[in-house]
């Protein structure tokens, strides 16, 4: 196959494994080491697993790093720093005193099925600690469990996995080295790594700061991209020539960038060549595993699987209750960590190139980790049926937990259910309070609840989406529901749930701007308030006030516009700085100028069917300067200015349809 034919096939591949995840709502990655086992060489054998192209992929774990590198973040690991350096440091730990054990073990009891050395016992522990970051986050936060008593728990182990991986990748190549010069070239490794890491993060933070804001005073963005590509880059070339991984690098060009103020233009830049080339990475991976070696010993893969996914639950849930969860929380994180994770994949690769994990156990181990990644989905789904019956304590705790907000909520009536109590929960309280109206807060945030309760505020722990949670605030006795966090997701399964169980109770919606007022109205708000919209208002109203607006017309105005449901102020017109993958959701504006001998000349406004395409005409400019009116008998003049507004992609067509004829 020529090099198109491969870029084609890869590409193709890819699209594939996306939408077939997509549609089924699972990981991508999945996807992506699912086509890869069928187009590799020992499958279809549609391409083979050239060294150009996994020299490619490994971009994939360069901008992974990367990425993680720039999520790094001081106050948020000491914010989290029972579950980071207690809980997660544990498990990596334990798990791989665990696996050098039992590799040893096993080596001693079945030595002509594996024999393998206390080097290859650290890499495959290395390999068995690290969970899914991607499949397990992407999860929760579709179950909107990231705040829950286990989800926070699950984030720190993962956080300090991915920290973790930084010290292996320099650790296994070491190990390779022969017996008599090891423990030099680990020492060799460690130094290299210590002083290369000083040096750069040292002067490397001011450097930073002072280069990207040089550049960003270009105001280029092909600027900017090509220097995060050289930066990226360059210091994973640094690092690769002295000896340590390309990853290193990229991680210590991340930590640096994190430090700046650019670091979230960073992220949005990145991501495409972080996702793309990941994918790479993965189909690579799933080229590599050779199916024949595995069914001829489907029990050796078997036993892996079982085992490894056994121990990690065990030693997880065990860890977790030692650190003094209760044993439903427990079983709940290790049953979200217990599979094999995409640094696993990393480490397992890097581990065979230096040829610790031979030929004949490496595919065994691969296809058990896929298998146990495979997995995972289903495991999350059934997670709480399967803690409910072995764990008769949390169908008590939960139960205790719904007592707790029902006695705290029996004796209000007629009151207003707040979901999240951060800011705008507090401060809607705070005015509920002045007009001696009740009110009953749910937050997940436990230290927020424990404080704000012991204050006297009447707030309570609870998920607000979960209905049990609602009903026992007093939902069928509440006189209003307002939602005051910003999760679209969230706030539907509170629609549904108050529509379903008390549709008489008006619910009030935050959003942060007019994206999804229409799926929200649709979902049964009563009122949705868009921040972004609300605060042009409150601006004009001030500002019209100063020049001399009379108060009363000023406050006529603004009402106009909340009774017209925003419909003046939905759309704006783009510039540079608002183009955004996301921003192609956001209804905008734009200007069109009919040419003086279009074909749209002398034919009424209505003939265009801009409707049908999800544009609607806002107003009508001629060319004398003199506005006319913007509805369908309007004939239309050479030179008119037309200001539609639409989605991106819709607005497109109307300019080709106008402009292009």
């Amino acid at each position: 196959m020529t090099s198109l034919d491969l870029a084609l096939l890869y590409l193709l591949a890819a699209v594939l494994a996306v939408v077939a995840c997509r549609s089924v709502k699972l990981p991508p990655m999945l996807g992506y080491l699912a086509v890869g086992v069928l187009i590799g060489p020992n499958a279809l054998a549609l391409a083979q697993n050239s060294s150009g192209l996994r020299y490619l992929a490994e971009f994939g774990v360069v901008f992974l790093m990367f990425v993680i590198g720039l999520e790094f973040s001081l106050p948020k690991l000491r914010a989290m720093r029972r579950h980071v350096f207690g809980l997660g440091l544990s498990q990596v730990a334990a798990t791989m005193l665990l696996t050098l054990g039992a590799t040893l073990a096993l080596g001693w009891l079945l030595p002509r099925w594996w024999n393998l050395s206390w080097q290859a016992g650290v890499a495959l522990g290395g390999v068995m600690a690290m969970s899914s970051t991607a499949i397990v986050i992407k999860l929760m936060a579709e179950r909107l469990e990231l705040e829950s008593e286990h989800g926070k728990r699950v984030m720190g182990v993962l956080l300090f996995q991915d920290l973790a991986v930084v010290p292996l990748l320099v650790l296994i190549p070491a190990l390779s080295a022969p017996p008599e010069v090891l423990m030099t070239a680990l020492g060799l490794a460690l130094l290299k790594a210590a002083v290369l890491l000083g040096l750069l993060l040292t002067g490397g933070r001011r450097l930073m700061r002072w280069w990207l804001t040089l550049v960003a005073r270009r105001k280029s963005d092909e600027l900017f991209m090509l220097n995060l590509l050289l930066i990226t880059l360059g210091l994973a070339w640094l690092t690769e020539h002295a000896g340590l991984s390309l990853a290193l690098g990229a991680f210590v060009a991340g930590m640096l960038i994190a430090e700046t103020e650019y670091k979230h233009q960073v992220e949005t830049d990145i991501r495409p060549f972080h996702d793309v080339l990941l994918g790479l990475f993965f189909i690579t991976i799933g080229m590599l595993l050779d199916w024949e070696p595995v069914i001829e010993r489907w029990a050796l893969v078997l036993f892996l699987l079982v085992v490894s996914l056994g121990i990690k639950l065990v030693l997880i849930t065990a860890l977790t209750r030692l650190f003094g969860a209760p044993m439903g929380t427990a079983l709940r994180t290790g049953l979200y960590l217990a599979q094999a994770g995409e640094f696993g994949l990393v480490l397992l690769s890097l581990a065979a190139q230096n040829r610790l994990v031979p030929p004949e156990l490496f595919n065994p181990i691969l296809a058990s980790m896929v298998i146990s990644m495979l997995l995972t989905p289903f495991v999350i789904l059934y997670s709480n049926r399967i803690v409910t019956r072995l764990v008769g304590s949390d169908w008590l705790m939960q139960s205790v937990q719904m007592t707790a907000i029902a006695r705290k909520a029996i004796n209000a009536d007629k009151h207003v259910i707040i979901c999240g109590y951060g800011r705008c929960g507090q401060n809607l309280a705070r005015l509920l309070e002045a007009e001696n109206i009740p009110y009953m807060a749910l937050d997940l945030d436990p230290d927020r609840v424990r404080q704000a309760a012991a204050a006297g505020h009447s707030v309570v722990f609870g998920d607000a989406a979960r209905l049990q949670a609602l009903i026992a605030a007093g939902l069928h006795r509440a006189s209003a529901v307002v939602v005051t966090y910003l999760d679209t997701a969230s706030a539907l399964k509170v629609l549904h749930h108050a529509r379903e169980h008390a549709a008489r109770v008006p619910v009030v919606v935050r959003t942060l701007d007019d994206v999804d007022i229409e799926r929200l109205r649709a979902g049964g708000a009563t009122e949705v308030v868009p921040e972004a919209i609300e605060a042009s208002l409150m601006l004009a109203s001030h500002a019209l006030a100063l020049v001399g607006v009379p108060m009363r017309r000023v406050i006529r105005v603004v009402q106009e516009q909340r009774d017209a449901r925003y419909e003046l102020l939905r759309g704006y017109f783009h510039g540079a700085d608002d183009e955004t993958a996301d921003d192609l959701q956001h209804e905008r504006l734009n200007s069109l100028t009919l040419p003086g001998a279009g074909r749209w000349v002398g034919k009424p406004l209505g003939s265009l069917a801009l409707p049908a395409m999800g544009v609607r005409v806002v107003s009508l400019r001629r060319a004398s300067g003199h506005t006319a009116p913007a509805d369908d008998a309007t004939v239309l003049a050479g030179g008119d200015t037309l200001v539609l507004s639409g989605q991106a992609p819709a607005l497109a067509l109307a300019e080709d349809k106008l402009l292009g004829g």
